[in-house]
């Protein structure tokens, strides 16, 4: 398991909580065992894969964000490519899962999933792909790109529905999974419903039917925003996931 990070994720890019001065160190102290690797910036051709060039722009005009999105892309982009290797983590930020293709809110600017599905299966490396979230939100942005691609198929775990997310995947057709992994469902955090155990059953469940199918698996953080307990849960998930 590669835990995808960069420095530069520590930087207070906004005043959003998804931006708030120790969010990742929280996490980063939870994973010191686990194998680091760096990203590099996405390009644009990377981002228009997804997102409108007015969108594109839009963000580009504040550069500070900007800078701090295009290496969370390429991110999610970097873990996708390590799946075909061995599951891999993105620690990443700004999250992405509120980008639709010409527009965004909740924190996101890119989405870094979807880009990073999109072009895997563009570069032929699969032929379908699933995208589980079980952020305490739904991913409007994620749906939106993919409302019309056959190949791709989104699902939000309403609630505590575990065991809908195994339902999910044991009836889909697909050879790549990606993990929206937000962790603000969990009882110390803004959703109040997950304890820490049930993010390493999630990652146990997606893990066991990616070994069934012989698919491949990457997550991407999204929410989160209980510093306290924050590591504790992305950790939880990743001994799952692994």
């Amino acid at each position: 398991m590669k835990i995808v990070f960069h420095p530069e994720f520590y930087k207070v890019y906004t005043s959003d909580p998804a931006a708030e001065a120790g969010r990742m160190e929280a996490i980063v102290q939870e994973l010191k065992d686990y194998e680091f690797v760096q990203p590099e910036k996405a390009t644009k051709e990377d981002v228009l894969l997804v997102h409108t060039k007015a969108h594109y722009e839009f963000v580009k005009s504040d550069e500070e964000v900007f800078e701090v999105a295009m290496l969370a892309v390429g991110g999610a982009i970097l873990a996708s490519k390590i799946a075909f290797v061995e599951p891999a983590f993105a620690l990443i930020r700004p999250p992405g899962h509120h980008a639709s293709p010409d527009s965004s809110w909740g924190f996101c600017y890119f989405n870094n999933v979807a880009i990073a599905v999109r072009k895997t299966l563009l570069e032929g490396k699969a032929r379908r792909a699933v995208i589980v979230d079980f952020d305490l939100h739904f991913g409007d942005g994620t749906a939106n790109t993919f409302r019309d691609d056959e190949m791709v198929k989104y699902h939000h775990m309403s609630g505590g529905n575990i065991e809908g997310v195994e339902d999910f995947l044991k009836k889909s057709d697909f050879d790549l999974v990606a993990v929206s992994a937000g962790f603000d469902k969990h009882k110390e955090d803004w959703g109040g419903i997950l304890e820490t155990e049930d993010y390493k059953e999630l990652g146990k469940i997606i893990a066991e039917v990616c070994e069934e199918r012989n698919a491949k698996r990457f997550a991407v953080l999204e929410g989160g925003y209980n510093h306290r307990v924050l590591g504790k849960n992305v950790r939880e998930f990743i001994k799952g996931f692994e």
